[in-house]
């Protein structure tokens, strides 16, 4: 394959929803297939959206995701500036050359005439629109002299610039993961590339810098996809090779039809964005995946199967794996539907593989808030035990709060089914043989619990579901003799006797 260079862009107007999240991740799995360059650019020429905290939060949240761009503001910067808002001149130069060679010209025409033209239009029940039939009869260079273009513009009248569509023509678009496209320019309308504030559109700028930056393959999402004709004419307009399109399906909403959006997220209850945001105007704080307790892995593992599968049963993939097994052609056409259940399943899935490391800071922020001091070799080996029952590193404490302190408080369905007339006296019995135990170790525990529950001939369930109530203060929890090792054989004797004074 070619030399492969891949650019996610997005435009600093807020958060980073996961969808572009996900643009990001299958541009850079594509750029590592192929031995590629991944590229950051900021598309920040929509000075009326800008977010002054938009851009780092977008660098942040690539970062926490572990997709790092190769290229882009501040790293690598081979075909600099990656900031639109900088690349000013650039457009300029580009947008002359379209104008010298009869491809784009001048429009004066101002909102309020367009405005009324477009309501005479929905009078006469026709929609207007800008384009080969009308423009000889508008305010534009193509039917004013060259004098009154020039004097316009000598007295700052305002003015876009736009593409002059060439009607009769079929053309034929390419995309890898819909196909052949086929699109008759009659139904285009002359798309504005450089606004009134001298700013270029996104139809300009993004085909410029594609060029300049040496991109071979365009991946975005499929909102992109009614542009994709007039992207193609901008391209030959310039006489520059087009590069090969992918248009990403949409991601869904869990219930009903059309995009996620973040309104589904708070109202169903989970994140859409990769990371907590603050609104710098109104201080609202939306959550993120990061500060849920997701892990990095188990998001981009999500992600990625949100739109694309790679044929076989394997769902687990680390990012090297994903690597591997990612290809364009086997992204879907039709919509994701986010499911945020299997988002939960997979954090799960991944909690049962993490480190210790990673959820340390966790454990040892409850540990300190309780005011118990830190035991890394047992801490690790409770984690070890109670991990396959967690799904967030949040949930890690209160599942194993009873190897650190005594239970206050028992569950009263299980005292009212498993505590009977004779367990107390069982239990005293019990700690008796405890007690004379010299090495306190879990195998030693559990034969001299079976073999006290063998001489009384009693079934089993009458003293380990009563012990287990004692020491947890539920029916819940790892290996019971797990438990009694860990916390020990003084802590094990106290807690049965308090349980034997209060039920």
């Amino acid at each position: 394959m070619e030399n492969v260079r891949v650019r996610f862009a997005p435009s600093p107007t807020g958060p980073l929803h996961i969808g572009g999240v996900r643009t990001a991740l299958y541009n850079y799995l594509f750029a590592k297939k192929n031995k590629g360059t991944f590229v950051l650019r900021i598309e920040d020429t929509d000075q009326n959206r800008f977010v002054s905290n938009a851009e780092q939060y977008i660098k942040d949240a690539l970062e926490w995701a572990t997709i790092p761009y190769d290229e882009g503001p501040g790293k690598n910067e081979k075909y600099g500036p990656y900031k639109q808002s900088e690349r000013s001149s650039i457009y300029q130069e580009h947008i002359e050359r379209l104008i010298t060679t009869g491809k784009a010209y001048y429009a004066f025409d101002t909102p309020e005439e367009l405005d009324k033209i477009r309501k005479q239009a929905e009078e006469d029940k026709k929609t207007f629109s800008y384009d080969h039939t009308n423009r000889k009869e508008l305010k534009n260079s193509l039917n004013l002299k060259k004098s009154e273009v020039n004097e316009l513009i000598a007295s700052k009248h305002p003015y876009v610039i736009r593409f002059k569509n060439e009607p009769g023509k079929v053309l034929q678009l390419e995309d890898i993961i819909r196909g052949s496209i086929q699109i008759q320019t009659d139904i285009l309308d002359d798309k504005v590339l450089m606004k009134a504030d001298g700013l270029p559109t996104y139809h300009l700028a993004n085909i410029v810098d594609d060029h300049l930056m040496k991109i071979s393959h365009v991946i975005r999402g499929e909102e992109w996809l009614p542009s994709l004709a007039l992207h193609y004419q901008l391209y030959e307009a310039f006489g520059w090779k087009k590069p090969k399109f992918a248009h990403l399906p949409l991601i869904l909403k869990p219930v009903g039809k059309g995009k996620l959006s973040k309104r589904d997220g708070d109202k169903l209850g989970f994140p859409v964005f990769p990371l907590e945001y603050t609104n710098p105007d109104t201080k609202e704080i939306t959550s993120g995946y990061k500060e849920s307790g997701y892990f990095p892995a188990a998001f981009i593992n999500m992600l990625a199967f949100l739109g694309w599968n790679p044929g076989t049963e394997q769902e687990l993939f680390n990012l090297n794996e994903l690597s591997e097994a990612f290809d364009l052609t086997k992204v879907s056409k039709g919509g994701a539907k986010f499911n945020p259940d299997k988002t939960r399943w997979f954090n799960q899935q991944y909690m049962q593989k993490v480190a210790y490391s990673e959820v340390q800071p966790y454990i040892l922020y409850n540990l300190q808030n309780n005011k118990i001091e830190p035991n890394e070799l047992i801490d690790k080996r409770i984690f070890e035990l109670i991990k396959d029952r967690a799904t967030f590193p949040q949930e890690l404490w209160s599942l194993s709060t009873y190897f650190y302190l005594a239970p206050d408080e028992y569950d009263a369905k299980a005292v009212k089914k498993q505590w009977k007339e004779n367990t107390s006296s069982l239990l005293k019995e019990l700690s008796k043989d405890l007690k004379g135990i010299p090495t306190w170790e879990a195998e030693i525990v559990e034969q001299i619990i079976k073999t006290f529950i063998g001489n009384k001939e009693i079934g089993f369930g009458k003293v380990m579901a009563p012990l287990r109530l004692s020491l947890v203060g539920s029916l819940s929890g790892p290996d019971i003799f797990q438990i009694i090792e860990i916390i020990g054989k003084e802590e094990t004797l106290n807690r049965i006797e308090t349980a034997t004074n209060k039920l």
